[in-house]
Formats: C-alpha cells, structure tokens, sequence
C-alpha cells in the first residue's frame, strides 16, 4: 500500500511539476529551502534568517518513517531551490519525490552521510544492521546538530553568494548558543547516578544522544517494521528493567504506548510519555518551539525522572534568529 501510494504521488507530481517551475516566483530574490521533520527545519532557519524562504514538508506529530509525500509535497520540492533532508533512509519517498521533480539547478543535500561515516552508524533494535537502514536520529546529538548548522551555511554561501555573509553570521551566533547547550546537556546529565544513566524508549531515538553523552540504551518498544513488540520482547525488557533497577522509562507524546506503561506497572518504574525527537514543543512561535527548546525539554525530564539535577540547563538562553 506504502509502495503503490508513492507512485501515485509521483504521478501525479510529473502533471504538476511543469506548472511549479518557477521557483520562488518572478521578482523573488529569496531562495526558497525545503527540509523535511521539524528540528531541521529549524536548524535551517536558524542560518538561513530573513535571507531565505525555509519551508519544512513533515508535519509536526506525523512520524518520519512513515510520512507519506502528497501532491502538496511534489508541488513544494518542484518549486525549491535547496532541498535539505537527513539521510540515512530517514525520508527516502520524500527523497524519491526530489529526485523526480526538482527543477533544473536545484540541489539536494543530504546531511547525514556529510556528518557521519557508515563506520559511525549505529544500528540497534529499531534499526538492526541485518536490515541494513542505520539508525538515522542523528541531531538529537547536539555536536551532529552543529555540524549540520555548518554544512548548511556552507551549501547556502555557494549556492547563494549574495547572502552568505548572512549565513556565515547567523551560522556563527546559533552555533554559540548550540555549544552553551552541549556543554549544559552533558553538565545534567553528569549529575545522574551512574547506575540511573539508562534509557529504554518508545522508538529508537536516542542512540548517538547517548553515546555522545554517556548514557546506555537498554532497549526500545517499537520494532524496526514499527509493529507492536511481541509478548517475549516485552518479558526481556521487564526482566531487564527489573535487574538493572531502571528508575523510570520514557514514552513519546506523538505515539503513546500501552506497552511502555504495562511495563511500568510491572516493575514498579516511572513512566514518563513525553519525550519527543522530530516534534518540537509548544506552538509555532512559542520560545520552546525550536530545535533548542525540544532538546532543552528532553533532557530536563529525563534528568529529574533519573535522579539527576536539571539546573545546568538554566544557562542556556535563546531566541530564533528569523523570529
């Protein structure tokens, strides 16, 4: 079904293309970038400023994996300049979609693959090696998330000269704010008890998050098909909680999981459904509502449920830059 609606979409985006060719439209001097989930979005935004039109094309509380492109989404991407996604299998319809439509001199970019190497690439329960799809959540590392700031001033200064003292400045104030949150996020998480520096998940979100700063994931729910797990998947979990003493386990706010809170009535853990990796917190225009409040918001609630002291990440002020 997942296959047969993609065709469609780039179908239809074949009728649709020739009538969109014209980029950000007669008169328009600005560039227009399209990316793909949310904290990238933002990511961009942040470089691009008022210098650039960025438009994202996952809906916040749509699932990354999953997302299926419309018409919409083809009628976007035909018209972009710049089309930033992740990578690493993250968005591969959206990327099939670019492909298909983008206009003459458009440039697709892929982040991922310009960040890591594949003998960086984590794969684990959600995304195991056997299937070959790496774990793809690259920016919920903040020092991954500054190397895209990079990559993505650096693609904008060439593709657009004319504004790219812009983006080197914009590129250079956002990176400063995204270094004091590094250094804050790993002072928290310091404070958790070393036995407590433990994460079992809704989804896999969180692997290089936790290898950058030193936490282990002992698990996740949500399979890598994104079916419910089986009865033997959940008895190793409650086993392995329970022999690890787990103090609490983290949900996702987008897709609540009974699963997550039967386990937490078996063991006795704390079950906390808010954690989020591609949906940014509060509303648009909200300060929270930025690639910085949602790291900000995840990392405060997974300290104080595992013991730890959230104060560090008070030093940690910040404003969009294109607000």
């Amino acid at each position: 079904m997942r296959r047969s609606l993609v065709a469609l979409v780039l179908t239809l985006a074949g009728v649709l293309a020739p009538a969109c060719s014209g980029g950000t439209g007669a008169g328009s001097a600005k560039l227009l970038v399209v990316t793909s989930v949310s904290p990238i979005t933002d990511l961009v935004r942040n470089v691009a400023g008022r210098a650039a039109t960025v438009e994202g094309v996952i809906p916040e509380g749509v699932d990354s994996h999953t997302f299926e492109p419309t018409p919409e989404t083809a009628k976007l991407l035909s018209q972009a300049d710049v089309i930033f996604l992740n990578g690493l299998d993250l968005e591969d319809p959206t990327l099939r979609l670019a492909e298909a439509n983008k206009k003459d001199g458009a440039v697709i970019y892929l982040l991922g693959p310009h960040t890591i190497t594949p003998q960086q690439y984590v794969y684990d329960f959600s995304f195991p090696r056997s299937e070959g799809h790496p774990n793809p959540h690259l920016w919920m590392d903040v020092v991954y998330a500054m190397k895209y700031v990079a990559l993505v001033r650096d693609e904008l200064s060439k593709v657009d000269p004319s504004h790219a003292a812009t983006y080197r400045a914009n590129a250079a104030r956002y990176l400063r704010v995204l270094a004091t949150l590094n250094r804050a996020i790993q002072q928290a998480i310091d404070t958790i008890p070393a036995q407590n520096r433990k994460l079992l998940t809704y989804h896999d979100s969180f692997a290089y998050f936790a290898r950058q700063y030193g936490m282990t994931v002992i698990g996740a729910i949500q399979p890598s098909d994104f079916a419910e797990p089986s009865a033997q998947d959940v008895a190793r979990l409650i086993d392995q909680i329970r022999r690890t003493h787990v103090p609490a386990i983290f949900g996702s706010e987008v897709f609540p999981s009974p699963v997550l809170n039967q386990i937490a009535q078996e063991t006795g853990a704390r079950y906390e459904a808010s954690l989020r990796d591609d949906d940014l917190p509060g509303n648009p225009g909200d300060p929270q509502h930025s690639y910085v409040g949602l790291m900000l918001y995840d990392v405060r609630t997974m300290v104080s449920d595992l013991g730890g002291d959230p104060t560090p990440l008070n030093a940690v002020r910040f404003t969009n830059t294109y607000d």
